[in-house]
């Protein structure tokens, strides 16, 4: 990509900045937004982030490349009332020891704050859940947010502010030029890796307040101290205060979802550089920062101030007044392979422990007693002790007791499943091995825990099989198994650094990009094979090899670059130990639940004591009374109970061979409405089959006929020979495929090419270097070192010399390679591997007994016409290319290039422009593209579903369409629109795209509205007849390129985008970043996206997306929440059916346990009218025998295996469930009234005789009650199983209906014929058996009255409030439209680089009405005219709730 733009320096560590320089809703860098008046000049950096970080989900490498135009949005962190911190946050550490050095000076924290189970994000203030006025067919819920909302989208395109370098590496983004000096006590830092903006706030105790605090404490007994955990904020601002960085005793750390971490800043003596502990770009100076002290860049840091947050490390930089990380820290050595080979001394490694720890992945696991207090103080077990504590107050002691043990056997249960984990955690991070290293000029063996960056060790070591760090390859190659960090099973080869990979190395890069990641080593992969590289002749022997003999061996070397928790591992394993925060709306709207629930209590605590203050109840039982309401109207056990559903569809999936990482993740797969597959390996067969080969004839000028297998290729007429030995000379050497254990392994294209062959592969001890050739080297025919890998014909004999020479004295002639192919030998001198920007590959080979050399090119049939002759590209290129692709085949295309000067010095220092230019076209490599057979029926599954499904593919856009045809995701009738560049490319601002029918060229789309133009591409109309938008609204789809998607994502109007996003249904020939950007750009008009494909290519897309499935053979990867060892896309509709089942039994958990807790306060509530209660084994039976079964076996019910168009809501506060909810208490709350009403007329009944010292529990009005409540709990649990269409019925759940069955008979008993015992346990008086079977009389009422108003009328009443509130709504906004068009009428807009279109306001305003940049024109008179050069640059939303995609569809359904 062409770039005129100057280099900058790598990217900086940390951002700094005064928290009132950031107004709140600032853009992250307005640089993009004005980056045509600034990428000419590289000081114009007003406004650019500061950012940190080396890990995130995706390569920034070509995201910066692509989004060099793209404005970005970093939310800020408003300042929140959720008082939490993130769990284990508090004195963690690299584990290295550092802090148990008796040179830390700061004071330890009295405590940890505490953190609740799930932190609700405060990021957005979200409108009130009303409905929308149009109906959602296709969703339970309209107003659901179908989505975790309050996380922003920015690992591949917020974080891409930069512009980039002609080499396509990005730009450094200097330190912001912003004046942070008037407020040094806060510091804003953005984490890359970990996707997080963090404001770091100093602070230092104030003693005497301190003191004061524990005095306090103690005297309250302990409440003060947990108010303090609770609500770390009024901790912090009592006992502390701000100051300035360098003298802060401790840093309160806040992220963006208003979590607090309290970390203590700790101080060693270093006595090293400061250029030892900062790289180069963090040293530098602001232009405007005049406090800046450069005497400390470069002479000596004598104190090392720093802090551990989540096991990264922050150091105090004086130069700049900051905290910074280290973790990207790189030698200003490592720019030649030559210096990194010389390792490093002692004094050197002692430095580099000092500032970077040891390389230990250590998890630290929390003691016994740490986890009891942890568990103990949580709240609700707090609330539970509270609870007991009335309760023994109130004489409920059997009650009581049996509480105490049920929850300290769930304490001790949760601290051995929380010590398992960690155990397991640990045991699966920590890792150690002997590595041998050379330190001082010295081999040796030494622990792998004591590596640290800049160390060289040896990789062909045979005690050496799971690399211990991060590191670069210097000499030799390796195979290494990557399945652990990308679930792609495949092998991938490595191969040694060059000097100017080296230099381009930037470890603040989130992910490595692909150029540097074929020579970087990743921590915790496996080892499959590693080879020496060429040994080097030194002039005299050194001493350090004297053990091996006389010359020093072969070896593979490799130099440390990351350790620890900056590994890439490392920052797997805190993503696993740190995740964050689940915002689902489920989740927060159930703790708003809880809220009003407990508001309810608090009425009912007022009420109760208004009437026991009226009675004379003492004032001791009173409040114990009161308070009790409160213990049974917010039930403690509610949040297990919602999770018992999740639990459940977790095992099922697992017993399905998919295995769940994040299993907050489960419910959100019941909300999925876009699902985005990959094509090859996911859609299609992993192994693509050859179907032939397609060459040149010489005489036609055209194709010839299609070559079927290799003797065609060797047997082809004169003509075509040529070009077809070249070709097949292409296909065995121009791959990745390499030999293990002889085996092939490889990418599976290329072991199919390559089996097509038929050919041998042979590869020789050493691997080759591909840089830093010394001149000695001589271009022999393959000797050892030079020609890695050899490829022989079927039947070929490896060539001989004394052989040769007997032959050649016995005047035998040496056959030629065509006639059997005896001594036919291809060496594979170096190779340019595939890269996906340049979507080709080349080799430079060595035939044996030829001069020179051949290089061979394999690429995308698209790319191959610029780097080809013209002349040798056949007449009919084009047109053969779109039959095949028509027709669903892959296709591959094949060049080369003679060179017979070539030899071996030059061919390692060809560059490979140089070598891919001036190429002889070769022919066509022909696959077929096989879909699975479970493809077209899973699509079918879907397309019923209403689940939109897009391809994103990395192939032709033709053979996508054509594939996406025959498995049913494109219905063969509809029309599809391909772009074109009319004028201009991707990266061109002023470019103009046509948007072509793929079966006829002359019907376009408006490059505006991208609706059907009314003209033809010649200018001829349509004419009347041609239909209406609102009907073509489903009759065709886009097929976009993925140059095409660039320009659009850069430089289209907002409006523009979002109608391609929307009509979207093929992304071909897109890059793993740009699969990674859809995604977002997808999430952020409101779709919930789920992603399936193969771990490797896909990583980043499958993070980003709301529910990513890989399709690994591994049990389980970080590559995405899901991993499916079943090679087909039918875990894509497992996955939404146990997606949508959890939902519902969570909904359906969640009210169930909301009305158990209405139902018995109803009870207390009128019990208490004459100060009464129920009974100590009435609670324990309610609670027990009732409520635990069922809770327990309610969630057992099994997805239901038909998916429906209706999706279930995840608003808990949806009109449909708030009807259901408060009109089952309403019913259930009716019939205890109507009973206690009835009881109380009946001629038999005696009112209660109130005695202060009772509990007043034997009364008629009780018995009643509680026989009553005890069917209604049952009955409840019956109507809020729910059945189809998301779960089986409720018959289906054998142990909930055997439960149930048995409890509804234990009632009924206990009412109609109750034995003495249970009568004198239950505390029951006599009644008439008559009243008894009333009894059961109206419970039978209740069940069938809830039954039929859950089922009928509750749903009915639901849709009219909606219909009416919708009407309301639609008033509301024609009257406001009617105004604007009445008082202030649109003004006319266009948009640079497509023209001008014209639009009625009617429909403009409609999309400016949702957020829909459209231009509107007001006349033809107008049509030239251009508002402005360059279109308003879109910031990339966040996730939204709003549903933007249905109201860009309602906007291109008008007319």
């Amino acid at each position: 990509m062409n770039n005129t733009n100057p280099p900058q320096r790598p990217l900086s560590s940390t951002s700094l900045a005064a928290s009132n320089d950031y107004p709140p809703h600032r853009k992250q860098a307005s640089f993009s937004a004005n980056h045509r008046r600034s990428s000419s000049n590289p000081n114009n950096l007003d406004a650019i982030e500061y950012v940190v970080g080396n890990n995130s989900s995706t390569s920034l490498s070509n995201n910066f490349n692509n989004n060099k135009r793209r404005s970005s949005l970093l939310p800020p962190l408003h300042e929140s009332s959720s008082t939490a911190s993130s769990p284990g946050n508090n004195n963690s550490s690299n584990n290295n020891g550092n802090r148990n050095d008796p040179d830390y000076s700061s004071p330890s924290l009295p405590f940890s704050p505490y953190t609740p189970p799930t932190i609700l994000s405060q990021r957005f203030n979200h409108e009130s859940d009303n409905e929308d006025e149009n109906n959602d067919s296709y969703d339970d819920d309209p107003d659901d947010s179908d989505r975790t909302e309050g996380s922003e989208i920015t690992p591949s395109m917020a974080k891409a502010t930069a512009a980039v370098s002609s080499s396509g590496r990005p730009k450094a983004l200097k330190r912001p030029t912003y004046d942070h000096r008037h407020d040094r006590c806060h510091q804003r830092v953005y984490l890359e890796e970990e996707d997080v903006e963090l404001i770091f706030t100093g602070y230092r105790f104030r003693k005497h307040r301190l003191y004061l605090y524990y005095v306090f404490c103690a005297l309250s007994f302990g409440i003060i101290f947990l108010l303090g955990r609770w609500m770390p904020r009024h901790y912090i601002a009592f006992v502390a205060q701000k100051c300035e960085m360098n003298h802060a005793e401790f840093i309160v750390v806040q992220n963006e979802w208003g979590q607090l971490a309290m970390e203590s800043v700790f101080t060693k003596y270093y006595g090293g550089p400061i250029d030892s502990v900062f790289s180069p770009e963090q040293m530098e100076k602001p232009e405007d920062d005049e406090s800046y002290d450069e005497t400390v860049t470069t002479g000596m840091l004598h104190d090392m101030r720093y802090f551990d947050y989540q096991y990264i490390r922050f150091i105090y930089n004086p130069s700049a007044q900051a905290f910074m990380q280290n973790s990207q820290w790189k030698d200003s050595d490592w720019n030649m392979v030559a210096n990194c080979e010389r390792g490093i001394g002692r004094e050197t490694h002692q430095e580099r422990t000092m500032v970077f720890g040891h390389n230990l992945i250590d998890v630290q696991e929390k003691t016994i007693g740490q986890l009891l207090v942890q568990e103990v103080l949580h709240p609700f077990y707090v609330f539970q002790v509270f609870s007991m504590a009335l309760w023994f107050a109130d004489d409920y002691y059997y009650y009581a007791a049996c509480i105490f043990v049920i929850s300290t056997v769930s304490v001790v249960t949760e601290l051995v499943e929380t010590k398992k984990t960690m155990k397991r955690m640990r045991n699966m991070s920590r890792f150690t091995c002997n590595t041998k290293v050379f330190r001082s000029g010295r081999w040796r063996y030494i622990g792998s825990e004591e590596l640290v960056p800049g160390d060289v060790f040896e990789v062909t070591d045979s005690d050496l099989t799971v690399f211990p760090c991060d590191a670069v390859l210097l000499t030799g190659d390796c195979i290494v198994n990557e399945s652990m960090l990308t679930g792609e099973s495949v092998p991938v080869s490595k191969i040694p650094v060059t000097d100017a990979a080296l230099q381009h190395m930037d470890l603040s890069l989130a992910n490595i990009p692909t150029e540097i990641a074929r020579h970087f080593l990743f921590s915790g992969t496996k080892i499959v094979r590693a080879r020496p590289g060429v040994a080097k002749q030194p002039a005299a022997i050194d001493a350090a090899d004297e053990e091996y003999g006389t010359s020093p061996p072969m070896r593979g070397l490799a130099m440390v670059v990351r350790i620890g928790f900056n590994t890439t591992k490392g920052t797997l394993i805190r993503s696993m130990l740190f995740p964050k925060p689940n915002d689902f709306q489920f989740y927060r709207d159930s703790f708003r639940f809880i809220g009003i629930l407990a508001m309810i209590a608090c009425f009912g605590f007022l009420i109760s004591t208004v009437n026991f203050v009226r009675m004379g109840v003492p004032f001791k039982a009173m409040i114990v009374k009161a308070l009790d309401l409160i213990t049974i109207v917010v039930p403690p056990a509610l949040p297990a109970t919602m999770s018992i559903g999740t639990s459940f569809a977790i095992a099922r999936l697992k017993r399905s061979n998919i295995f769940c990482i994040s299993p907050t993740r489960v419910n959100i797969g019941g909300k999925i409405n876009c699902m985005c597959f990959d094509k090859t390996g996911t859609l299609t067969e992993d192994g693509l089959d050859v179907l032939g080969v397609q060459c040149p004839d010489s005489e036609t000028g055209k194709f010839s006929e299609m070559l079927s297998n290799v003797d065609e290729m060797h047997h082809a007429p004169a003509s075509v020979l040529e070009k077809s030995m070249a070709l097949l000379f292409a296909m065995t050497t121009c791959h990745s495929v390499k030999s293990l254990n002889g085996e092939l392994i490889g990418d599976p294209l290329d072991l199919k090419m390559f089996e097509f062959t038929q050919w041998t592969l042979e590869e020789g001890g050493l691997g080759a270097r591909t840089a830093s050739v010394s001149e000695s080297a001589q271009s022999g025919s393959g000797g050892n070192g030079i020609v890695s890998t050899v490829v022989r014909p079927p039947g070929g004999k490896q060539f001989n010399l004394d052989d040769m020479i007997a032959k050649h004295n016995n005047t035998s002639q040496i056959s030629d390679a065509n006639e059997g192919g005896a001594f036919l030998e291809l060496g594979i001198i170096r190779c340019f591997e595939f890269v996906s920007q340049l979507r080709r590959m080349s080799v430079i080979v060595k035939r044996l007994h030829s001069p020179g050399m051949d290089i061979f090119v394999k690429g995308a049939p698209e790319v191959m016409t610029d780097i080809c002759i013209k002349g040798s590209l056949p007449q009919d290129y084009q047109e053969r290319l779109s039959y095949y692709t028509h027709h669903g085949y892959r296709v591959i295309a094949c060049a080369y290039k003679a060179m017979p000067a070539l030899n071996f010095i030059r061919a390692q220092r060809l560059k490979r422009e140089q070598a891919e230019a001036d190429l002889t076209f070769l022919g066509f490599i022909v696959f077929e593209n096989k879909l699975k057979p479970t493809t077209a029926p899973i699509i079918a599954t879907l397309g019923n579903a209403r689940i939109r499904q897009v391809m994103c593919t990395g192939d032709n856009v033709l053979t996508a369409i054509s594939v996406s045809r025959e498995c049913g995701l494109i219905n063969k009738a509809r029309e599809v629109y391909t772009p074109r560049f009319v004028s201009g490319d991707s990266v061109t601002e002023t470019s103009e795209i046509v948007w072509e029918n793929i079966d006829n060229e002359r019907m376009i789309l408006d490059p505006v509205t991208l609706k059907p133009a009314t003209t033809w591409s010649d200018g001829s109309s349509h004419g009347p007849e041609f239909p209406r938008y609102s009907h073509m609204m489903n009759d065709y789809v886009l097929a976009v390129t993925g140059d095409c998607f660039r320009w659009m994502v850069d430089y289209a109007s907002t409006s523009t985008l979002n109608r391609m996003l929307v009509k979207g249904q093929i992304f071909a020939r897109m890059s793993p970043d740009e699969k990674h950007e859809l995604v977002e750009h997808l999430q952020a008009i409101g779709y919930c996206v789920g992603f399936c494909g193969d771990g490797a290519n896909d990583c980043g897309a499958l993070k980003a997306a709301d529910v990513g499935i890989s399709l690994s053979e591994a049990e389980a990867s970080v590559a995405a929440p899901f991993t499916s060892r079943s090679n087909d896309i039918g875990c894509v509709v497992k996955v939404i059916q146990e997606g949508r089942a959890a939902l519902v039994t969570s909904f359906s958990c969640f009210k169930y346990m909301a009305l158990y807790s209405i139902i018995q306060f109803t009870t207390v509530s009128f019990l208490y009218a004459f100060a009464s209660n129920l009974g100590d084994f009435q609670f324990l039976y309610i609670d027990l025998v009732l409520i635990l079964p069922i809770a327990v076996f309610m969630g057992r019910t099994q997805a239901y295996p038909v998916l429906s168009p209706k999706r279930p809501t995840a608003n808990l506060v949806s009109k449909k469930v708030l009807t259901s909810l408060i009109g089952q208490i309403l019913i259930q709350s009716l019939f205890q009234g109507c009973l206690f009403v009835i009881v109380r007329h009946q001629p038999w009944y005696t009112p209660p005789d109130y005695d202060p010292a009772e509990k007043n529990i034997d009364c008629i009005e009780n018995t009643v009650l509680f026989l009553l409540s005890c069917f209604q709990y049952l009955l409840v649990a019956i109507v809020f199983s729910v059945g189809p269409p998301y779960r089986k019925p409720m018959s289906s759940n054998r142990p909930f209906v055997l439960i149930t069955v048995t409890l509804v008979l234990t009632s009924a008993i206990m009412v109609l014929f109750p034995t003495a015992w249970i009568t004198d346990l239950m505390q029951l008086v006599h009644i008439p058996f008559s009243f008894r079977v009333l009894i059961v009389v109206m419970a039978g009422l209740n069940l069938a009255m809830s039954l039929v108003c859950e089922g009928w009328v509750f749903p009915k009443f639901a849709k009219l409030m909606g219909e009416w509130w919708g009407s309301r709504k639609a008033k509301k906004e024609a009257r406001y439209q009617h105004e604007q068009q009445v008082f202030a009428p649109p003004p006319q807009q266009s948009v640079g680089g497509y023209g001008s279109q014209n639009l009625t306001e009617r429909t403009a305003q409609q999309a400016q009405s949702v957020g829909i940049d459209v231009p509107v024109e007001s006349g033809a008179g107008d049509a030239g005219v251009v508002a402005s050069s360059s279109p308003p640059k879109k910031t990339l939303k966040k996730k939204s709730s709003v549903k933007i995609y249905k109201m860009v569809e309602d906007e291109m359904m008008g007319a």
